[in-house]
């Protein structure tokens, strides 16, 4: 079973992430899914009337605008960093708290290492499902690495100068 951070903690995964070419045969009704967007767009009806909690998981080149006023249909938005190198979805974290308000998980998945942490938490995300070779105990350092930060962002919308004065 994989283990994730979430808030801070590292915990037991109990979300299955379908893949990208997945279909409607043979879900099962109760468990929690995190869906790929193109799986939600053609089959959102079926999946709404499922019993199981609802996801939905973004590449780097899909925009969340094609879903926002569907936002209130997911707990989980996972979004899927294809190369630790590639942070389109930094964006996409932070649109997602700031411009829509959206209050449910922000899931990083992919190729999420541990030097990424700390600033994709400041953007926006809550839960991290690291690269499997990684180790989330480690992982967790990052987080308090820094005990001061400058720039303004999700977490805090004041910069450091505009706290002090």
């Amino acid at each position: 079973m994989q283990r994730i951070i979430k808030n801070g903690q590292i915990i037991d995964e109990t979300w299955h992430l379908l893949p990208k070419d997945a279909t409607l045969e043979g879900l099962s009704n109760c468990d929690d899914l995190i869906v790929p967007l193109e799986l939600w767009s053609e089959h959102a009806h079926a999946l709404k009337a499922r019993d199981g909690g609802l996801g939905v998981w973004l590449e780097a080149g899909e925009e969340i605008e094609e879903i926002a006023d569907q936002l209130d249909n997911f707990q989980v938005i996972a979004l899927n960093f294809p190369a630790f190198t590639d942070g389109r979805h930094s964006s996409t974290a932070y649109m997602l708290r700031t411009r829509y308000g959206y209050k449910g998980e922000i899931r990083a998945i992919g190729d999420v290492l541990r030097d990424q942490l700390f600033a994709l938490r400041r953007c926006g995300f809550d839960a991290f499902a690291l690269r499997e070779d990684k180790d989330p105990q480690d992982a967790l350092q990052a987080f308090t690495e820094y005990s001061e930060v400058y720039q303004a962002s999700s977490d805090q919308p004041l910069p450091l100068f505009r706290r002090r004065a």
